[in-house]
């Protein structure tokens, strides 16, 4: 392989990233839309399941916009890993098509092939998603109330390790390298987004979660610009922790309650908010945004729990965590009353516990447990 041509290919495709960020026009706005597209993708294993439940739940709460004609939805199929595999594409040319003609969309898990398995190396559909949507923002709330948890996690979405991660090289038997990337733009608008929603809901506390110290010009680069965008927030402290510290802080029950944005790089965002839903009850429990200027993408952080079918158990997985991430999108269209609707009747749903979901014929289905929430709207 010619390495240095390799990485010369890299740089210029990033730097030609950096102009194209440079020249975005702003966000879209969704209620000056005649219509509202929702595109509905099932994913991999237990997703076309889950994500059926909560697709029901929107449509009933959207009923009326719907037979109105002010909001649609609509069946992207497509998007599982055999037929990735097939096409060798992270996302085929076909469904990104459909993707692109949508406005949001609703996404149940997709599973990520990794190095040996059948698949093939094909990247995460997923952070493929994120690049050719420019999904920069992953938006991730954990709330426990009785705990004093409310953590809104704003993870950098398109670049970091993951945008690279097919793009490593095998220099030999005995030496790999992948590559990292964190640009300027990128990291001034992820900042800047945490920064207005802590703002705009009352927040004072803004926290930079990085490894500065050792990855000193990725890291560094991300931690300074953070903290420049910072200074434009007077009535809001900025502070920043380590990665390695503050996944352990986020389980001191003397200091957790402290944390209110976290704004982070995108393997640590991973990583942070898979621990953080953890303490809510599981990553079944816990919906995600991603957020660009023109498309938005919502979806459950878990994975395709594959074995879960081959079991025949699919039924049984918990659709919570797409039903949360459904409140999201209706907030961010502008359906903010129908989103406290059903964040109030999942929040009933937990706390009365009428129906436990266990993934096995031991506990509720998916479908009984969406007519539950249903019940409370």
């Amino acid at each position: 392989m010619d390495y240095k041509n390799h990485f010369e290919q890299i740089v210029k495709t990033q730097q030609a990233r950096v102009q194209r960020l440079k020249n975005d026009t702003g966000a879209v706005d969704y209620q000056k839309l005649d219509k509202i597209i929702i595109g509905v993708i099932g994913g991999d294993g237990i997703g076309p399941a889950i994500t059926a439940h909560a697709q029901r739940v929107l449509e009933t709460l959207l009923a009326d916009d719907v037979a109105q004609g002010k909001v649609e939805f609509r069946t992207i199929e497509g998007l599982t890993i055999e037929n990735r595999s097939a096409c060798g594409q992270a996302i085929p040319d076909d469904v990104l098509e459909e993707i692109k003609a949508c406005n949001v969309l609703l996404k149940g898990p997709t599973t990520t092939p990794r190095k040996g398995d059948k698949w093939g190396n094909i990247e995460s559909a997923n952070v493929a998603m994120r690049k050719a949507l420019d999904l920069f923002a992953n938006v991730r709330p954990v709330r426990i109330p009785e705990q004093g948890i409310d953590w809104t996690f704003f993870r950098e979405n398109t670049e970091c390790l993951y945008a690279m991660g097919s793009q490593g090289i095998d220099i030999d038997e005995d030496l790999a390298f992948d590559f990292r990337v964190i640009t300027t733009p990128g990291t001034e608008r992820i900042a800047r987004l945490a920064y207005d929603y802590a703002r705009a809901n009352h927040k004072d506390r803004v926290t930079i979660v990085t490894k500065a110290n050792i990855v000193k010009t990725t890291d560094g680069k991300f931690l300074d610009i953070c903290q420049k965008i910072g200074k434009e927030y007077p009535e809001i402290t900025t502070d920043d922790w380590y990665i390695d510290i503050m996944t352990a802080k986020l389980v001191d029950e003397k200091r957790r309650n402290q944390f209110q944005v976290i704004v982070l790089p995108n393997l640590y965002g991973d990583i942070l908010t898979d621990e953080a839903a953890e303490l809510q009850g599981g990553v079944g429990t816990a919906g995600s945004a991603n957020i660009g200027n023109h498309y938005a993408m919502f979806e459950a952080i878990h994975g395709s729990a594959p074995r879960m079918v081959q079991e025949g158990r699919d039924k049984y997985a918990d659709p919570c965590s797409v039903i949360r991430a459904g409140a999201m999108l209706l907030s961010h269209i502008g359906y903010q009353e129908e989103a406290d609707k059903l964040n109030r009747a999942i929040d009933a749903c937990a706390e009365e516990k009428k129906l436990v979901l266990t993934g096995r014929s031991d506990g509720a289905t998916g479908a009984e447990y969406a007519d539950y929430i249903l019940s409370k709207i």
